[in-house]
């Protein structure tokens, strides 16, 4: 993002603010698309990390991970094509899934975390007269997914099933994990597929959620793209089942994409320590792995009367809620920092847009924009306010 931009940004609109690169999301996914498809591996753009970032990728990544009515429906806006679309999510309604499955003649794949979820993807299947693309997901241990003897039993039951195709397998443990634990996983996931194969079943698919680690704050080891893209593939080349691989990733893809704009609003010193309140707050952005604010994020400070050559001051920065609990950064270092100053948190691509407590204390909902060097600074969501989603009709 250029100096011209900012400065638009800030004078036009003001703050706080969500700005995504997409020329930084764009060179990023080609990287990462360059090492992977050495090995013929497909991305899965899990959308719940950023829905702001649909359209965006819709030319950059294979697929697409949809987990609520509300995500398919921002995909239907996008025109996604179905077939592009993994519609996955533990809690399946039925009047959903036969729209989709009806509207869409069965197009995409369709994930099951339960029997209860596979009886009713056939059963809509049946009803509409469509043959429906199959992952079971496999669970790490906790709500999502079905126990793997349970996977065995579909497999098996399945036979020739006029309703539904068996694809393969789906597994995400979680996020923020070392190459030590994600080959750990492809082993054992290789190891389940030869247990799968010996029963009779066709594993054709893959789809895996490696959980890359984003670092997020400057005391932890930056990243060395290409060498852990490179390690990885050669985990997946030494695995026995030869079948199609998609790593369904969110937070690697679109966290380094992303900016919050936030002005300092007030300063105040008490008992030693600085204070500076900005507008955002922890509706606003979420660190994951931040422990009582201690660990600095990559932040740029932007000064808007110059600066004085000042020593450096630790200031604890917080937000706009009215409650303790809304303290972003602590004993940050700044240079001649006062009121009108604009913090820029950085790799907030994803998930930050969408976690916070947003509704609390009824603030408005942040503008987000665009940039590229293309068509420069672009408007995606005005400032919304919040105060009708809390107050009686």
């Amino acid at each position: 993002m250029t100096t011209e931009a900012i400065e638009e940004l800030i004078a036009d609109y003001g703050t706080p603010a969500y700005v995504f690169d997409i020329d930084a999301l764009s060179n990023r996914i080609n990287i990462i698309h360059g090492v992977l498809q050495k090995a013929n591996i497909d991305l899965c753009y899990a959308m719940k990390a950023n829905p702001f970032l649909v359209a965006p990728m819709e030319s950059m990544v294979e697929r697409f991970e949809v987990c609520s009515p509300g995500e398919f429906r921002i995909c239907e806006r996008e025109r996604l094509p179905m077939e592009r679309l993994v519609i996955s999510g533990v809690n399946k309604e039925r009047a959903d899934i036969f729209r989709i499955v009806s509207q869409y003649q069965g197009e995409g794949i369709f994930t099951v975390e339960s029997l209860r979820q596979l009886e009713l993807l056939k059963e809509c299947a049946t009803e509409t007269g469509n043959k429906l693309k199959i992952l079971v997901r496999i669970s790490s241990g906790n709500q999502f997914g079905v126990d793997f003897a349970q996977v065995k039993e579909i497999f098996s039951g399945m036979g020739h099933d006029p309703a539904l195709e068996l694809l393969g397998i789906q597994y995400y443990s979680g996020t923020q994990k070392t190459m030590r634990k994600i080959k750990k996983e492809l082993q054992k996931l290789d190891g389940w597929i030869q247990e799968l194969t010996a029963l009779g079943a066709s594993v054709q698919e893959l789809e895996y959620g490696p959980g890359f680690c984003v670092p997020y704050f400057q005391s932890e080891q930056q990243e060395q793209l290409q060498e852990l893209l490179s390690e990885f593939t050669e985990h997946v080349k030494k695995m026995e089942f030869q079948g199609h691989v998609t790593l369904e990733m969110g937070r690697f893809l679109a966290a380094d994409c992303g900016s919050f704009f936030t002005s300092i609003v007030d300063k105040k010193e008490i008992a030693g320590q600085i204070y500076g309140i900005v507008d955002g707050g922890i509706h606003h952005m979420n660190y994951y792995g931040q422990v009582m604010a201690m660990k600095q994020p990559f932040i740029e400070h932007i000064c808007r009367n110059g600066q004085t050559g000042q020593e450096k001051e630790e200031w604890t920065i917080c937000g706009s809620l009215c409650t303790s609990a809304d303290v972003i950064v602590k004993q940050l270092p700044l240079t001649d920092a006062q009121e009108g100053d604009v913090l820029v948190f950085q790799r907030t691509g994803a998930y930050s847009v969408m976690e916070g407590i947003s509704l609390f204390l009824s603030r408005d909902l942040p503008r987000v924009f665009f940039w590229s060097r293309d068509q420069g600074l672009r408007q995606v969501r005005k400032l919304q306010s919040t105060d009708l989603f809390n107050s009686c009709i």
